[in-house]
């Protein structure tokens, strides 16, 4: 079987990719009725069912807390390095500082036992 913690990188790489879908289609086309009626909204949805199943299963694995901080430390990765490379997306010095502390706060969270 899979290793959990890949599966749960996978996961969020699918969930990370349906949200750039959605950022570039939603952004572009607005928030309409038509959008929403539209095929790439149909793909979005296909994608985030794939990843909610994964995370799904995901809860046999680890308990709950556990699974949250390590979704919360992927979703943040994902979204700053899609957000960056696809999105031309720049935070400043303190904002990285800031995103390196929450993943180390969620990493503790996840893997650190007292």
């Amino acid at each position: 079987m899979i290793n959990p913690i890949l599966l749960l990188f996978i996961s969020q790489a699918i969930f990370s990719c349906g949200d750039l879908l959605a950022r570039y289609y939603m952004h572009t086309y607005g928030f309409t009725v038509s959008n929403f009626l539209s095929p790439w909204f149909f793909f979005y949805f296909f994608l985030r069912t794939v990843a909610m199943f994964f995370q799904l299963y995901l809860f046999t694995q680890f308990e709950l807390g556990r699974n949250a901080a390590l979704f919360g430390v992927a979703s943040i990765m994902f979204a700053n390095i899609l957000g960056f490379l696809v999105l031309g997306e720049m935070l400043t010095v303190a904002q990285y500082l800031g995103v390196a502390l929450a993943i180390l706060a969620f990493l503790m969270l996840a893997l650190i036992k007292l």
